[in-house]
């Protein structure tokens, strides 16, 4: 069940920085804020909590510098950036590909 970020209520994240999508990591995060995975081109994936409107490319562009090349995902219910399966990270990665074209269909 999804929690709106806007109904007031704060959230939980997975945070963590890492190649697989396995990790356990969580953080509180304030009633602002949604829940991002950053994934480098062929690198890491970055998740943590994140300002809700801040969930724009060119925001994360400037929040991650040393990121050049990444595509994004920002979801607000509890824990929603965690993986969906511990292996490679490769069928996360055509899950976030999919929500992507469904989030861009859908507006």
């Amino acid at each position: 069940v999804s929690h709106l970020v806007f109904s007031g209520s704060a959230i939980r994240c997975v945070k963590c920085k890492d190649y697989t999508g396995s990790c356990t990591k969580s953080q509180d995060c304030s009633y602002e804020d949604a829940c991002l995975t950053l994934t480098e081109r062929g690198g890491q994936t970055y998740r943590q909590c994140v300002k809700y409107s801040d969930c724009d490319y060119n925001r994360l562009a400037q929040m991650f510098p040393a990121v050049p090349n990444f595509y994004y995902n920002c979801c607000t219910g509890d824990l929603c950036n965690g993986a969906t399966s511990i292996g490679t990270g490769k069928p996360l990665l055509g899950l976030l590909a999919s929500l992507a074209v469904m989030w861009w269909c859908m507006h």
